[in-house]
């Protein structure tokens, strides 16, 4: 058996060298994350995370030792250009010096032993033009020696080039983007095969845009495949009903290239979810779930949560109506929510997508009014304590077991205010709106992966 950590994959906004794929995500205090990953003959799948807080172009170490080559290549060019002008500087000097010297040699030798005064004080006077003469030959023996250690560090450095190209393969651009993207697609199809794990961490934030008001939500669809890169964007927690389609997460970023759905009826809360082309969100003033399809632009069900809380009778600790919270993981669609018959305390219940029937529910202890805000990943619903700075992933409730336990696992809450926090299974993300800001983060999920022959 082997215990393996592995970091989720993020959607790609910009890789270096302007490759696209969609296993990364830039981060302005991590920077970008490269990810690689192998299958071995017999079948296994193997991942390998690389990392170090350079940019993307930089976390392989073949990479990075080039760059670090590269960058001493250009400072031997720097020094030898100075050495050149120096150089030149100098030799017009000893130039000019060698007529005066032959000059006094030649009237030394006429003098025959003999000078008269004014003689002798006019060689003293050009014999002290010479004086710096010596500290320029000195700084020519200097730069000699520079010279030399110049020419063998350019040796050993031409050395190491020739070692790393010959390890990394001379690959054209185009070579090289294909075995990127044919890398990433490998990984992701290896990071599915390894399935779920337990949430271990959760990185620091990546801010995507500020925009909008305090509260809202935005979302991808976690069934589309990996091409469909829409997001969906829904400003407000009570009486809306304009969402916002952008093509792409670029475009999402730029504010561009969108279209605007109405729906028939208002949403309340920040708990929606989209799934499989459909949107799945909590009718205003009613425990109704209303499923929207976007194609159609239509309501295809609609059915209450029997015994659900709505209208602020259960939220979350900020409150904002957010009594009723819709969720996908690994396993499918989700809803969290209370009754009075669970006195208060967070209701799980799986619901079936096509007709919102509950499939099962769970009663997981865990008041709700105390609950920042909650997610699932692979069938756990993680809890966090508050809204605010400060907060953490405090409780998980595993419903194959029907167990919990107490974490504690940081949460970097960096503006203050968290009205909306979900998982997206197939970017393996966390998608939060936080005070007005769309932000994502990274999870890390402990994997279990049992071998051949393992009992």
């Amino acid at each position: 058996m082997w215990l393996l950590t592995v970091p989720p994959l993020l959607p790609l906004l910009l890789l270096c060298s302007g490759l696209a794929g969609q296993t990364l995500f830039q981060s302005p205090e991590e920077g970008w994350q490269l990810y690689t990953s192998a299958q071995a003959p017999d079948g296994k799948c193997i991942c390998t995370a690389v990392i170090p807080a350079q940019s993307a172009c930089s976390r392989d170490g073949r990479s990075r030792e080039l760059r670090q080559l590269m960058e001493k290549v250009q400072n031997v060019s720097q020094s030898m250009e100075v050495l050149e002008l120096r150089t030149y500087r100098d030799l017009q000097y000893v130039r000019s010096m060698e007529t005066l010297m032959r000059s006094l040699d030649a009237r030394l030798r006429a003098a025959d032993g003999s000078l008269s005064a004014k003689s002798f004080q006019e060689l003293k006077d050009r014999m002290s033009e010479l004086l710096p003469l010596s500290s320029v030959l000195e700084q020519y023996k200097a730069d000699t020696q520079t010279i030399v250690r110049l020419r063998e560090e350019v040796r050993n450095l031409s050395g190491s080039l020739a070692a790393i190209q010959e390890e990394m393969g001379a690959y054209g651009y185009e070579d090289l983007q294909q075995r990127v993207m044919a890398l990433e697609a490998r990984l992701h199809a290896c990071a599915q095969k390894l399935g779920c794990g337990k949430l271990t961490g959760v990185s620091n934030p990546i801010t995507i845009r500020a925009m909008g008001s305090r509260f809202g939500s935005w979302m991808t669809d976690t069934m589309a495949p990996s091409a469909d890169s829409r997001v969906w964007y829904m400003d407000g927690y009570y009486k809306g009903r304009r969402v916002l389609e952008f093509r792409t997460l670029g475009d999402f970023i730029k504010g561009q290239n969108f279209i605007q759905h109405l729906l028939p009826q208002p949403w309340a809360g920040t708990g929606h979810v989209v799934y499989n082309g459909s949107l799945f969100y909590n009718k205003y003033q009613s425990n109704v779930v209303v499923k929207y399809h976007f194609r159609s632009r239509s309501v295809l069900v609609q059915r209450s949560l029997p015994g659900a809380g709505y209208n602020n009778t259960f939220p979350y600790s900020w409150g904002g109506f957010s009594d009723m919270d819709f969720m996908v993981d690994e396993s499918g669609l989700w809803a969290v929510y209370t009754t009075n018959q669970n006195a208060g305390n967070i209701v799980v219940s799986r619901l079936d997508p096509h007709t919102l029937e509950v499939v099962r529910s769970w009663d997981t202890g865990y008041p709700k009014r105390s609950a920042g805000e909650a997610f699932m990943i692979c069938g756990v619903l993680y809890v966090t304590n508050s809204h605010l700075a400060g907060a953490k992933v405090y409780f998980a409730y595993f419903t194959n077991t029907s167990s919990y336990e107490y974490t504690d696992v940081p949460f970097h809450n960096q503006y203050s205010h968290i009205s909306m926090l979900d998982y997206n299974p197939r970017e393996r993300a966390l998608y939060t709106w936080n005070n007005g800001h769309q932000v994502l983060y990274n999870v890390t999920l402990f994997h279990v992966i049992s071998t051949a022959g393992d009992p």
